[in-house]
């Protein structure tokens, strides 16, 4: 039993590892493999585990990036460290409106929106909008290209736009990178500053869970197994999140995110027919 409860852990590391980078929801996803996987866990810990989890994805941002995001690196002139500070504070404006209102709306959203249904909606959605915007931007040049030329104003509006990923199936990634997009941020700009933005908000998200279920029910409650199921789900979302990353920034070296798109689109046609069939059969 335990065995089982552990190969499924991993299952689902495997997942958020993936999908936790590319624009295609890795709420959504775990949620939907869940409801195949059935971990037998109680639901408080599940809660947590499904955002705790996405530290090991975030450690794999910090590993990547270590070198680019350290602002006290003595390989780095006085200009550079200096823009490793704009850049970091240009990640904290953005990241504001996410941290007040998303607090705010969590246990409201989590009780009425996490459905196959909302899910499926969203996850269609916005792959359309993703397959539009980029038949637009072959007809429309990015404006900002680096970092240097992303203002705190750009940063905020991207921020605002990031609300759009408290909905599950948005994809807290995808709502970054299309609003950077539609902000006139290069893909490269719009990526890379989604995964900035995400060292922060999940740490954020990963504390309030955990300090969160201990409230409720207290750091004893977690048995010593279900420590290893965290540990283990952590570190292989760590593992693939560093191939993920890799594999998504050489992908839009040559393509744009019109696939991404189709497959959001097809995953979340499957979504309705599935849970609609087990509807009407059940």
């Amino acid at each position: 039993m335990e065995l089982i409860e552990i190969l499924k852990v991993v299952i689902l590391g495997i997942i958020q590892g993936i999908t936790e980078w590319l624009p295609i929801s890795s709420t959504g996803h775990m949620i939907l493999a869940d409801t195949f996987l059935q971990l037998q866990q109680p639901k408080d810990f599940m809660d947590m585990f499904y955002v705790v989890i996405q530290l090991g994805s975030i450690l794999a941002v910090v590993v990547l990036y270590f070198n680019k995001l350290n602002p006290f690196s003595r390989a780095k002139s006085r200009a550079e460290r200096l823009s490793t500070f704009q850049l970091w504070f240009k990640v904290i404006v953005a990241i504001l409106p996410i941290g007040v209102i998303g607090l705010l709306v969590d246990d409201w959203v989590t009780e009425h929106f996490y459905t196959p249904t909302v899910i499926a909606i969203a996850l269609i959605f916005y792959g359309v909008l993703f397959i539009l915007l980029e038949k637009r931007n072959h007809r429309v040049k990015p404006r900002i290209r680096n970092f240097e030329q992303l203002s705190y104003r750009t940063a905020v509006c991207i921020g605002i736009l990031q609300l759009l990923a408290i909905i599950p199936g948005t994809s807290r990634s995808g709502s970054t990178i299309l609003g950077a997009m539609l902000l006139s941020c290069s893909r490269f700009v719009a990526t890379e500053f989604s995964f900035f933005m995400a060292i922060p908000v999940m740490f954020g998200a990963s504390g309030y869970k955990i300090l969160k279920f201990i409230l409720k029910t207290g750091l004893a409650s977690i048995t010593g197994f279900q420590w290893g199921l965290l540990l283990i789900g952590s570190l292989v979302a760590f593992v693939v999140s560093l191939f993920a990353i890799k594999f998504l920034m050489n992908f839009i070296r040559k393509h744009d995110f019109t696939a991404f798109g189709w497959y959001r689109i097809m995953l979340g046609i499957i979504v309705i027919l599935f849970f609609g069939a087990k509807a009407i059969f059940a």
